[in-house]
């Protein structure tokens, strides 16, 4: 087998297809050739009687996916490779499209880090298990990137203005908060994940089955636990608002004064552009179709590219690791809303879904 034909598996297993996510040393994240192989696979699938649902699951490691491969896609931007970069997208996009309206259950298994790239091969599906190490964060805003892959139709979607929260901060949902959040729809032990799989495989009913195997999670998620806040504090119209009301916070006597200053100096570290193209995502993509925010997220890519935040941002921190991004504009008042709207303005080519 070819080591790229390796980074993804597919198994026909009885009733079901499963699909293994296999670049554990990359922490799975997700090339251009896997998104090839996976969407073409699912195709496949769908047409075969024999197949009646579909489980996606990871090689034993820290992730289900940590995401798109963005060191590959930084160098062909680097090198003016801008349309082989595109390509990407223009493929990983209507895969997140296809999962969402696949005909057939289709089933993630998740243990271990999920982000990016890895959540648009899982969340879209019917059924999102949580195992034990299950970790979900959209945290693209702090490499001058935005939270794509659907995001923009399923962070509004979350509870109050938790997506808006996720969104701007690039926080971790662990499973408690994941489930209350709709981003899981079932928690099950990491230890009963074969049993599951082959119950699932032999053809079991797939709700009795996640219930047999299932377990509600202890309460106490961190995030959830301040919903009332987060929902007080992120609902400004602006970014710029919404750090006026955390620093108003953090001014006060409140159980929520720590955590609001801390949460405000986390939002200054990100791309000042990413982060008004992200409020802007979550508060559009509440009204919008899944088509739509397909759509508006390939806009906004193509000008992101080739942009300076999402290069400065990459080298910071994935490339140099020296974690001290210049940005380009370095201040929110730079920004301007004529900047922001570009990003979400028609293409000459739009993405086909």
């Amino acid at each position: 087998m070819a080591e790229a034909d390796a980074h993804i598996l597919f198994e026909r297993r009885a009733a079901a297809g499963v699909v293994t996510l296999n670049r554990p040393q990359a922490l799975n994240a997700v090339t251009h050739d896997m998104v090839r192989r996976l969407r073409a696979q699912l195709d496949a699938w769908a047409k075969d009687p024999d197949v009646t649902r579909v489980v996606i699951t990871a090689s034993p490691g820290r992730a289900f996916s940590s995401g798109g491969d963005i060191r590959r896609l930084y160098e062909l931007g680097k090198a003016g490779r801008l349309e082989e970069a595109l390509a990407f997208w223009r493929d990983e996009y209507p895969l997140n499209a296809a999962i969402k309206h696949y005909r057939k259950p289709y089933i993630a298994l998740i243990d271990g880090i999920v982000m990016g790239g890895g959540v648009g091969v899982s969340v879209h599906g019917a059924y999102r298990v949580a195992g034990d190490r299950f970790s979900f964060a959209m945290p693209e805003v702090g490499i001058g990137f935005f939270p794509d892959v659907g995001a923009t139709w399923f962070l509004p979607r979350m509870p109050g203005e938790i997506g808006t929260y996720c969104a701007l901060t690039g926080a971790r949902l662990e499973r408690t908060d994941a489930l209350a959040a709709g981003v899981a729809t079932h928690c099950v032990p990491s230890t009963r994940f074969p049993a599951l799989l082959d119950a699932l495989a032999q053809g079991a009913p797939i709700d009795a089955t996640l219930a047999a195997h299932g377990e509600q999670p202890p309460p106490g998620g961190s995030v959830m636990a301040r919903k009332q806040a987060i929902d007080r504090l992120f609902a400004g119209a602006s970014v710029e608002a919404i750090l006026a009301d955390l620093d108003r916070e953090a001014m006060t006597e409140s159980p929520d004064a720590r955590w609001a200053a801390e949460t405000a100096a986390t939002m200054r570290t990100k791309s000042p552009l990413s982060l008004k193209i992200a409020l802007a995502q979550v508060r559009r993509g509440a009204y919008w179709d899944f088509a739509s925010c397909m759509r508006a997220e390939f806009r906004i890519v193509s000008r992101i590219i080739e942009g300076h935040d999402f290069y400065e941002g990459v080298r910071a921190v994935i490339v140099d690791k020296d974690n001290a991004p210049r940005w380009q504009p370095a201040t929110l008042a730079e920004v301007s809303a004529a900047e922001v709207e570009r990003h979400f303005a028609p293409l000459a080519r739009e993405l086909t879904l």
